[in-house]
Order: structure tokens, then sequence, then C-alpha cells
């Protein structure tokens, strides 16, 4: 393992490499590396990273493209798909039964991942009530997921002025995640961009009458569906 990071999370986190609307954009310019990518979005080194990936492809569950990207394999993209899922369901656990945060159910199912067996996974579905989404708004369903790619952008994609309901918050980011929630912006909520200033990395929104000035970073994790 790289830095305390699994082969299941860093195949977690090529999956969301792998769909334009899962991809966390990462704050560096140009066209970054793909390991550069990755250990952004895990928060460990280049070269861990890179280590990581090769182990990866020599595992079979990664292939190098033709830019050098990662593709998962179809064993690999099982694998992960499996992992997306899991986590997931873990993450509602938490919320409906345990009464933690949505926010602090994130960071608990990264941690209880490799506890429960997929069996014990497919039980907690059941009770439940197979749930549709995770509380951050995310598919349990893989495949429902990515056709429901086609519908959202990103709010930093939209040109003000624009009306959109949030679907999805990016994950990948503690801090930037539990700040959505304490300015309220959760899935389901609806909004109006009103000016965007990329350059100046800052984005003005109207939530229920009131504006709110967001960054960038924000603005491009919070995934919506644009009012037509």
């Amino acid at each position: 393992m790289a830095q305390g990071h699994s082969v299941d999370e860093y195949l977690e986190t090529i999956y969301f490499l792998a769909f334009p609307i899962g991809e966390y954009r990462p704050q560096s310019t140009g066209s970054p590396t793909l390991a550069s990518r990755v250990a952004e979005m895990l928060g460990v080194s280049r070269a861990s990273a890179g280590e990581m990936l090769k182990r990866l492809e020599g595992e079979g569950l990664i292939e190098r493209g033709q830019q050098k990207e990662a593709i998962l394999t179809e064993t690999g993209r099982a694998r992960a798909e499996r992992v997306v899922r899991k986590h997931r369901i873990i993450e509602r656990l938490l919320t409906d039964f345990m009464g933690y945060t949505a926010a602090e159910a994130h960071v608990h199912a990264d941690e209880l991942g490799d506890t429960f067996s997929d069996e014990m996974v497919e039980r907690i579905e059941v009770k439940l009530g197979n749930p549709e989404r995770c509380p951050h708004g995310w598919p349990v369903d893989p495949d429902f997921e990515q056709a429901e790619n086609q519908e959202l952008s990103p709010l930093a994609d939209l040109e003000p002025p624009a009306r959109a309901t949030i679907v999805r918050l990016a994950e990948h980011d503690g801090d930037l995640l539990h700040w959505f929630y304490d300015e309220g912006l959760i899935p389901g909520t609806k909004l109006e961009l009103q000016a965007a200033q990329p350059a100046a990395g800052q984005f003005t929104v109207k939530v229920d009458g009131t504006e709110k000035a967001i960054g960038e970073k924000a603005a491009a994790g919070l995934f919506v569906k644009p009012a037509v």
C-alpha cells in the first residue's frame, strides 16, 4: 500500500477520473499527469501514486492508454464499481441508522470499507430499503450513475444567469464537503448562478433569496442539473 491507501481506494479514485462528471478537478494548471491527479485526490505524493499505479497495472486491474492514462480493465472496473457501491451503502447506514452527519459518514465509510463483506453489504442494502443514492447524491447503482452523468454539469461550467438544482457534491475534499453542508448547499437545493468570474476564482449564486459568493473549487464540486 502507498501511504495507507489501499488498492480499493486507488481503484475508486481512478473510477471517478474515468467518468467526466465524477472528476474532481485538480488545482494544478495545464494537463497534469494521471499520477498527479490521483495523488492530489488521495493526498499522497506523486511518487507514491506512481508506485501504486504500476502495481495495479501488474495485477491486471488497469492498463495504460496511448496518452498513458489509466484504463480500468474489465476486472478492475468490476472491482472499482463494487467498492464505490459498498462505500455509498455504508454511508447510508451511518446516516440513516447511526446518526452521523453526511460529511462525517463519508470519512467513516472510508475507514469501514474493509470491515463489511460483500454479503454483509447486500444485507445492509435490503435493511435500508434499497436506497438509490448516498447522502451526497451519488447513485448507488454505477450504471445509473454513468447514465445520469450526461444530464449534469459542474456549476462552474454554466453561463450566468442560470438556474439549476444541486444533484451531487464532490466528495474528495473533506473540508469542502463539510463547507457545502455548513452553507446549505446540499442535494436537492435549487440555486441561481448570477455571476461568474473564473479568472478571479469567484462565483455568485442566489439560494433561497440570499446571495452567496463561492470559490472556483466549490463551483467545480457542485454537480447540478440545469433548469430547461
